[in-house]
Order: C-alpha cells, then structure tokens, then sequence
C-alpha cells in the first residue's frame, strides 16, 4: 500500500492576548471546515513542504514556524493510507478574515475563506484536521 505523506500546519497569531488559529472554508461542497494542509512533493522534507504549502494556501509570507508538533499515520476517507506531519507555525497578520485562490498544482477553480476562531469548539473542522489542536490552544 503506498503511504502519502501530508503536511498541516496550525497557524496561530496573538490577538488581544488570545491565541488565535487560522481555519478556512472552500468553495466546493462537502469540504468542512479545514486547516491549511498539503502534499509533501519528491525530495521535500516535511519542514520544506509545510512552509511551501501554507503560503500557496493562505497567501501569507510572514510565518514562523514554531516546530512539529506531531506526527502520525491515518487513514484518509478515500482509503488511502497517510502519514501525516503536523506543524504550529505564527503569524503577526491583522486580517481578520480574507479570500484566496490557491496556487498549488491542480487548484485551478478553488477559493478560500480564511477566519480565525479562538477555541477548540468554536468550529466542527474536518475529520483529522483538529486531532492536535488541543496542544496549540
């Protein structure tokens, strides 16, 4: 069985001394609520993919990322088996919310809605996608 290998980062800013995590909604059906993920490439390292991915993701350049927080192997919806990397990475934007078209391969027609929620329980994210929040908030 071939293992894809994932990379999500957990993009948190402080905001009136509250820690803040970056979640996004997209314009297809059925998607969730989500965090910024994506596929590691051949010859990327997960730190490489990671940083590589948010950009195309959300459009912000200021990150700092803080470190991997966890890693693991799950079973993606589709049956296929992933090793996913999980990253806390900071931002200093003061957006509150803001769109973005992905300029990742095979994102053509994508949008994204990014806003920021405060609590684990603000929001029902995707299946895996808040497996390690509660090590950030």
């Amino acid at each position: 069985m071939q293992v894809l290998e994932k990379a999500f980062g957990y993009i948190t800013r402080n905001y009136d001394d509250r820690i803040q995590v970056l979640v996004f909604e997209q314009n297809t059906e059925g998607a969730g609520i989500q965090i910024p993920k994506g596929t590691i490439e051949d010859g990327e390292t997960p730190l490489e993919a990671v940083i590589r991915e948010m950009v195309e993701e959300t459009g912000l350049t200021n990150l700092e990322v803080q470190g991997l927080i966890a890693q693991d192997y799950a079973e993606h919806y589709s049956g296929a088996l992933q090793k996913r990397y999980f990253f806390h990475l900071t931002s200093n934007e003061s957006q509150h919310t803001w769109q973005h078209n992905p300029t990742g391969l095979n994102e053509g027609n994508l949008q994204f809605t990014f806003y920021w929620i405060e609590k684990e329980h603000d929001v029902e994210l995707a299946k895996g996608h808040g497996d390690y929040l509660y090590r950030i908030v």
